[in-house]
């Protein structure tokens, strides 16, 4: 006679490197959650590893869609734990709610930002298309003051001007320093 295991449900635990490998995470990111509060085991082991079940799974996909929308998980576990010190439902829900409202406007915002610079590659882009036939007679130089191929003398899009355009007046020497040599090295 074959033996039933008494909870069914303690077939589907997985310990933490199941787990993560289950998400793609690492074994650190899962103590990590654990640490912050953001996850919590369903029950340890004869030996006393961490065990977790399906609903685990659901808790990192929930935790990573916030970190992509935005959420630090500082944030994600100040929240969560506003979220269960409050009051009353409703209390809970109006902070939660405020918070992605916040959020979503960051997100708007970063929306118009990229928008903008859209459209500005889409501009500079263009006009760079049109330097394709340009004469290998001409240097990188004259670009800032180019009026061929229906370009106008000053009228290059800002992303190719700030690069075209020299800093130099005829006066000044530009500098040659490398790269390299603008970055402080120790704390000099």
């Amino acid at each position: 006679m074959d033996e039933q295991d008494p909870d069914p449900d303690k077939a589907k635990l997985m310990r933490v490197g199941e787990l993560a490998k289950a998400v793609g995470k690492t074994v650190r990111a899962m103590h990590l959650y654990e640490e912050l509060g953001l996850l919590e085991p369903r029950a340890r082991s004869e030996g006393g590893f961490r065990l977790y079940g399906p609903e685990a799974v659901d808790r990192i996909h929930w935790i990573v869609k916030l970190q992509a929308i935005g959420f630090t998980l500082a944030e994600i576990q100040g929240f969560v734990k506003d979220f269960r010190e409050a009051h009353s439902a409703p209390e809970a829900s109006a902070r939660v709610r405020a918070l992605f409202e916040e959020k979503q406007q960051q997100i708007r915002e970063q929306i118009t930002q990229l928008q903008v610079i859209e459209n500005d590659l889409v501009e500079a882009l263009s006009y760079l298309d049109s330097c394709t036939p340009c004469s290998t007679d001409h240097g990188p130089s004259e670009c800032a003051a180019c009026d061929h191929h229906g370009h106008q003398k000053g009228e290059a899009p800002l992303l190719f001007a700030g690069l075209s355009k020299s800093s130099t007046t005829d006066d000044e020497k530009p500098f040659d320093v490398p790269v390299t040599m603008l970055y402080r090295e120790g704390n000099n």
